[in-house]
């Protein structure tokens, strides 16, 4: 019994990590791990593949920190590697919460547009705040990218362990 709540713990860790790597105040990734670690604790490890699936924790461990911190990273570079700055990457956040409400193209159009709203309000002309805009897309649509990667590779193993073993 103590199993299959922690399987179905897992599941809902593993959805919400999903989840959290469009949602930015929810940090997809390191859930996606938590729900492989709440597995580690149920019989659906067998005892013969403990020592391989605890390689795999500490694979994705690293992975979840490092998507994390390049989740940061990304757009702020993105931006300025366009000419942007802090207006228009606080722009871009703001810009995908919102259009988070009008997804799926809100999620697209929300980052760039908020960028472009953000850079000329800090004083930028159209051009310059339309190249930062696109930069800060890129950034954060990248940063998307790989914490998806990395939350649904999370997801198949565990599911692998669950069926496969």
């Amino acid at each position: 019994m103590v199993d299959i709540l922690f399987l179905v713990l897992g599941i809902i860790l593993l959805i919400i990590g999903l989840i959290g790597c469009v949602l930015p105040v929810i940090p997809g990734p390191p859930i996606s791990f938590f729900g492989m670690l709440v597995l580690k604790l149920t019989s659906f490890i067998e005892p013969e593949r403990a020592e391989q699936y605890n390689q795999l924790l500490w694979i994705f461990a690293f992975l979840a920190i490092l998507v994390t911190v390049l989740d940061y990273i990304v757009p702020v570079w993105g931006t300025k590697k366009f000419g942007g700055s802090k207006y228009g990457t606080w722009g871009a956040a703001i810009g995908l919460v919102i259009g988070l409400f009008f997804a799926p193209l809100g999620l697209i159009l929300g980052p760039f547009l908020g960028a472009v709203v953000g850079e000329l309000l800090g004083g930028k002309d159209d051009k310059a705040s339309l190249k930062a805009g696109f930069g800060s897309f890129l950034g954060i649509l990248t940063g998307v990218v790989l914490k998806l990667i990395v939350s649904s590779l999370s997801a198949f193993y565990f599911l692998r362990e669950i069926f496969v073993g």
